[in-house]
């Protein structure tokens, strides 16, 4: 019991993404009894368990299914008639996403994708900043911040997107924040926002609708001008207008 406490405690400090399996109820005969906690881990392998056999296989699968996306929910399993076990019984089984922290993709390694990311390090999200800049990152000393240098069209492709991610457009050049913002729009995502000036909005929107397959149904999506609107003026106050924007829309699809 002990080390699956102690496992626990290394997904939370560490953002790991797993899923916390509790049996929080059961009748007749089960393998296991209430309290029975079992962790999942993203390429299926398992802490604890719940019993074993087909009902710890449908739990791993089930837990597989919500890592990092899905909200708390219960199952209740009956043994015989949707399993096959001899055991015959219920177990009713609690099911916690844990561990798994928003990724944050933030396009623009400057003064404010630098900021951004620092605050985002410590406000529950995972940020990886690329940055097409040579030496960009070479003084940087944030912990808990991935970056990498590259081409942007090349690292989208590489990066997995999902209804966890959160993107920040804030490149040096404009064309470059257009250039993302096209690539970003057909993937899954939570958020996603462009730094600029309303006219440089503007002449975005009308070239993706004139010129790319863009539907204004994809572009009403996305926050442009970037982050929560107040007279802010440095680096670092445009980037905490950005990430109270993103924990605004986080914690408001918690409730969701």
């Amino acid at each position: 019991m002990q080390e699956i406490f102690n496992d626990l405690k290394t997904v939370i400090e560490q953002g790991i993404p797993a899923v916390l399996c509790i049996v929080i109820e059961t009748t007749g005969s089960t393998p296991r009894k209430a309290g029975s906690k079992m962790l999942v881990f993203q390429d299926g392998t398992i802490k604890g368990t719940v019993g074993g056999g087909s009902v710890e296989f449908q739990t791993i699968q089930d837990a597989l299914r919500i890592i990092c996306v899905g909200t708390p929910f219960t199952k209740q399993f009956h043994l015989e008639e949707d399993l096959k076990m001899q055991c015959g019984g219920t177990m009713e089984i609690y099911f916690e996403p844990i561990g798994c922290l928003p990724k944050l993709y933030i396009f623009g390694g400057g003064h404010i994708g630098k900021a951004l990311a620092g605050y985002a390090a410590g406000l529950g999200f995972r940020p990886f900043v690329s940055d097409q800049r040579e030496g960009i990152f070479d003084e940087w000393n944030l912990p808990g911040v991935e970056t990498r240098n590259g081409d942007f069209l090349q690292i989208i492709d590489s990066l997995p997107f999902d209804s966890n991610t959160y993107i920040a457009i804030v490149t040096h050049k404009h064309d470059f924040d257009e250039t993302v913002l096209l690539a970003c729009l057909p993937r899954e995502f939570a958020y996603l926002g462009m730094i600029g000036s309303k006219r440089k909005v503007a002449e975005i929107r009308k070239n993706a609708l004139e010129n790319h397959t863009v539907t204004e149904a994809q572009l009403n999506k996305v926050d442009m001008p970037i982050g929560i609107p107040f007279v802010a003026e440095t680096p670092a106050e445009i980037a905490i207008s950005i990430i109270a924007k993103m924990i605004d829309v986080k914690n408001t699809k918690k409730k969701s």
